[in-house]
């Protein structure tokens, strides 16, 4: 079978299925396992965004949306060259991938018409989910049972240890920086697993713009910053626009220390397996009394 995925979770459950070998195109953000990357490129970005601020960002893409333009765009010849039996993409949000009817619409033109499997995600349960629907389309069901079985067992040992705390924190999570931005679909969810209560991000709902005041209202113990698309490196570059803020050094946060950049772009904001590895990292945040495991300094670190 020849697989193509326009969608960086769906490779890494590609991969997780041990369908490496059968990938014959991605996306340009597809870099997990590090083999992703070697494999064709189907869509380009409409525009880069790594000398871009978070508010550039922003406007850009809001440019695009307002003109019906997409920020990405999928090669044609690409894709006639990939010649898939199966492609991958989503439903979720028009800017994490390029948009569900772009997709159709290139795959229409396809010499040989390929088999879509659209994933649309809303909980850590349907992410779940869509590991074991990509295994009934490659024939691969058992590996990916076996796959979630894995993955409910870890999360299951989280939950279990997480219920042990003698209290739950008042938790934001915050996908995006200017304009600020609560995170939403899984991240409440894992963050309850996790020990915490996530007070602004709304649980299966998208990702929601919210103003700085709710923000600050919210008085939150533990803030995590978890930009979609960032790393670490990225968040700490661009702490000034919190820091800048009025009432920033009065949030309990902030006072306590418990502020941390994450690496959002490969562990909460992707659809993917490695939420499971996001989730046991937010538990050593939440309570590292009860989870005094070291958290390496790629995958989050504390903002001084």
């Amino acid at each position: 079978m020849r697989i193509v995925s326009l969608l960086p979770s769906a490779t890494e459950i590609v991969y997780l299925l041990g369908l490496g070998d059968h990938l014959v195109g991605v996306s340009h953000e597809c870099d997990h396992p590090a083999q992703a990357r070697d494999k064709p490129r189907i869509i380009r970005p409409a525009f880069a965004t790594a000398s871009l601020t978070s508010g550039q960002i922003d406007r850009r893409v809001r440019d695009f949306t307002e003109r019906g333009e997409g920020i990405y765009q999928i090669d044609p010849d690409a894709l006639r060259a990939a010649a898939p039996d199966l492609v991958l993409t989503q439903e979720l949000c028009d800017v994490c991938a390029a948009p569900y009817q772009d997709v159709l619409a290139a795959v229409a033109a396809l010499p040989k018409r390929p088999a879509v499997l659209s994933l649309t995600p809303q909980s850590f349960g349907d992410v779940l989910k869509d590991i074991e629907r990509v295994g009934e389309a490659t024939g691969r069901i058992r590996e990916a049972q076996a796959a979630v079985a894995a993955l409910e067992k870890r999360t299951a040992a989280v939950a279990g240890r997480a219920a042990r705390a003698q209290r739950r924190p008042r938790v934001v999570c915050l996908e995006w920086l200017e304009p600020v931005m609560a995170a939403g679909h899984w991240v409440p969810e894992i963050v309850g697993l996790a020990g915490g209560t996530e007070p602004i991000g709304l649980a299966g709902a998208p990702s929601r713009r919210v103003s700085w005041e709710q923000v600050r209202s919210a008085a939150p113990e533990i803030l995590i910053l978890m930009p979609c698309g960032f790393d670490v490196e990225r968040v700490m570059e661009e702490m000034h626009l919190l820091t800048s803020r009025p009432g920033w050094q009065t949030l309990p946060a902030v006072a306590t220390g418990r502020v941390f950049a994450a690496n959002g772009h490969a562990y909460y904001s992707r659809s993917g397996p490695r939420l499971v590895d996001g989730l046991e990292v937010l538990a050593r945040l939440i309570h590292p009394e009860l989870f005094p495991e070291p958290v390496p300094p790629d995958v989050a670190m504390i903002v001084h």
